[in-house]
């Protein structure tokens, strides 16, 4: 399927421009345009409520329906950037939308990006959110038992690597895990890093830069900077996985729901057509990203 049309429009800018690489711009001019082109997720949702609190020395920004009290189910959210960027700022909007059409409280959480945190720096915090969390359920207003783990891109991977950990602890583990063309596979070898990799803005530069930034001395086929190749997914929860048809992670994303059915973990995958990694922050212009919001919502309220 060919583009779609706002996204092609961006895309032809892309490539009018030179293709730009994120390795000729510093980490602070990649956060300052991530956070720029938040413009293209649309209007603002306003029907909800929003607070930052730090829980345990976890930085949350919490996103509740208005005018809902009482125990709710929960999104723990980690936000995608490449380990490099992305926070608050960069995810308001989605989160804002995803809080309104799921009726969950969603519970965004601030981790340390690279290169100033290098690994394992935003897999510690991003578990010792959840456990915190989950601890805290009566006070946050959060039904134990209905907590979905979710994330795009970097934090599609951390939410997965965050589920294992729970799961190696033995103490807890979320309803679902949501997993948003997740970064999977740091070798980059495979077919859709060949055919997408180069065009559609979200490049091979920008997504191995940030593997590189954060997990330097880390080998490309470990288990925590590929766990496309583990072998421990048997007992997870059940997992959505989102992929974009021009997106150099689609085949990442895929495969990972074959192994995950192979291992025996409930799974489905829906690839999304006519679009670009980071679509799902594009509702502004974008029909298929305001459909996968309201799937995400609908599938994350079902959580159970």
């Amino acid at each position: 399927m060919s583009l779609e049309p706002a996204i092609a429009g961006l895309v032809d800018e892309f490539i009018a421009s030179g293709r730009p690489s994120s390795r000729q711009q510093t980490f602070a001019e990649r956060r300052t345009g991530y956070i720029a082109s938040t413009i293209l997720a649309g209007e603002t949702e306003t029907r909800v409520d929003v607070k930052d609190i730090s829980l345990d020395g976890c930085t949350l920004r919490i996103f509740s329906p208005l005018n809902v009290t009482g125990s709710l189910p929960a999104v723990i959210y980690y936000h995608g950037g490449c380990f490099v960027s992305g926070g608050f700022e960069t995810h308001d909007n989605q989160l804002r939308q995803l809080c309104y059409y799921s009726g969950c409280r969603v519970i965004a959480v601030q981790y340390r990006v690279a290169p100033e945190h290098t690994y394992p720096a935003a897999h510690d915090d991003a578990e010792r959110a959840a456990d915190a969390i989950w601890k805290a359920a009566d006070q946050l207003e959060v039904n134990r038992e209905r907590i979905t783990l979710a994330g795009d891109s970097a934090g599609g991977h951390i939410a997965l690597l965050t589920a294992l950990r729970l799961k190696s602890a033995g103490n807890w583990l979320p309803a679902r895990l949501m997993l948003i063309y997740p970064m999977l596979d740091a070798t980059a070898e495979s077919v859709s890093y060949q055919e997408n990799g180069y065009d559609y803005i979200i490049t091979r530069d920008t997504l191995l830069s940030g593997y590189e930034a954060y997990m330097p001395d880390l080998d490309s086929m470990d288990d925590e900077a590929s766990p496309l190749f583990r072998e421990d997914f048997a007992g997870l929860p059940p997992v959505h996985i989102i992929t974009a048809e021009y997106d150099p992670l689609r085949n990442e994303g895929e495969v990972l729901h074959e192994c995950l059915m192979d291992q025996g973990v409930e799974s489905t995958c829906q690839r999304y057509l006519g679009v670009i990694h980071g679509f799902f922050q594009l509702g502004g212009i974008s029909q298929a990203a305001r459909d996968a919001m309201r799937d995400v919502a609908w599938r994350v309220g079902q959580a159970r």
